[in-house]
């Protein structure tokens, strides 16, 4: 069963990473403490139903991990769950991720269509409930794969943000109104043991899907998905201080200097991320988010959301992010 956070020292690991990455997957793996786990789950990036590099996991890196965790496990499963406006299968298929892990010897999973268990907080927060996927839950490990991402609503998007994604509703925006406390909820329950950060290829600007590329060469891996982030956003040159990591970092009691930045430095490798840019629709869509009752109004069915895409294509060009 799942942990809580621990007292372990907070580690990220920086590498300059190309082509070959098979050797800072078995670097992240072998000090992983993943040898021997009966049931390792891996939740990777499927923001997309097609594969685009820095905006979907690669389904190469994804082989190789899948790979090498089977060597020491009986299991490895793959999940995640169904788009606001496209199947998880249709992504599974369409990125090559599907094929991939089962060549390798792992098994996918449709989250939402997983048997799912209630988890109540108590204490005086605003969230008073999850329904999160059982699969997970049962895990002895989580594994999380990230991308170097801004994003639209948020600022920043990577490794906690990549839980979202966790929970199996599609109506999961219907949580936005509370996602700081929804973002350490699922850090605090499944506390992902590994994370590997892709950023050989980021995205600034209007992310996490529209943004625009940028060749970045790295690769971030460690044993907590906090200090990844906030390492990861050091390293694009935003402030975490102005996001939902703070929220996190206040709540857990992490502080900055704990985590130990091993191989590259930040200061080696930043580089500023242009950060998204508040139109219009967006700063209507952050004003719906505040509110649960107007969020699930406008997000009440996929023909309302087109609506509003179309508004937005027919303002700014493109349409504003969901989800």
């Amino acid at each position: 069963m799942l942990k809580v956070p621990n007292a372990t020292k907070k580690t990220v690991k920086i590498f300059r990473a190309k082509e070959n990455i098979s050797g800072i997957l078995k670097e992240a793996v072998a000090n992983s403490g993943l040898r021997g786990k009966r049931r390792i789950f891996i939740k990777p990036n499927l923001s997309h139903p097609e594969y685009l590099p820095g905006v979907v996991t690669c389904p190469e890196l994804m082989h190789q991990l899948v790979g090498l965790l089977r060597d020491g496990s009986s299991e490895v499963i793959v999940g995640e769950s169904n788009g606001f406006n496209y199947p998880c299968w249709t992504a599974f298929e369409k990125t090559g991720v599907e094929a991939a892990v089962k060549k390798a010897g792992g098994t996918v999973i449709n989250l939402s269509e997983d048997k799912v268990v209630e988890v109540k907080f108590q204490g005086n927060t605003p969230l008073k409930r999850l329904f999160l996927p059982k699969t997970i839950l049962d895990a002895d490990a989580v594994v999380d794969l990230p991308l170097m991402k801004t994003h639209e609503f948020t600022a920043y998007s990577g490794a906690i943000k990549n839980l979202f994604g966790c929970v199996p509703s599609n109506r999961r925006i219907y949580l936005h109104p509370y996602l700081p406390e929804v973002f350490y909820r699922l850090y605090t329950l499944f506390k992902p043991q590994l994370t590997i950060m892709d950023a050989r290829i980021g995205i600034e600007g209007n992310g996490p899907t529209k943004g625009k590329p940028v060749k970045m060469d790295l690769m971030l891996t460690g044993n907590d998905a906090l200090a990844i982030d906030i390492t990861a956003a050091k390293v694009m040159m935003l402030n975490w201080k102005e996001t939902y990591l703070n929220y996190i970092a206040n709540k857990t009691g992490l502080r900055e200097e704990e985590i130990r930045v091993e191989g590259l430095q930040v200061s080696e490798v930043a580089h500023r991320f242009e950060p998204p840019h508040i139109d219009l629709p967006v700063k209507a869509q952050m004003m719906v988010y505040q509110h649960e009752y107007l969020t699930k109004m406008l997000f009440c069915s996929l023909d309302v959301v087109r609506l509003f895409q179309k508004v937005t294509t027919a303002y700014r060009g493109t349409p504003v992010e969901v989800g």
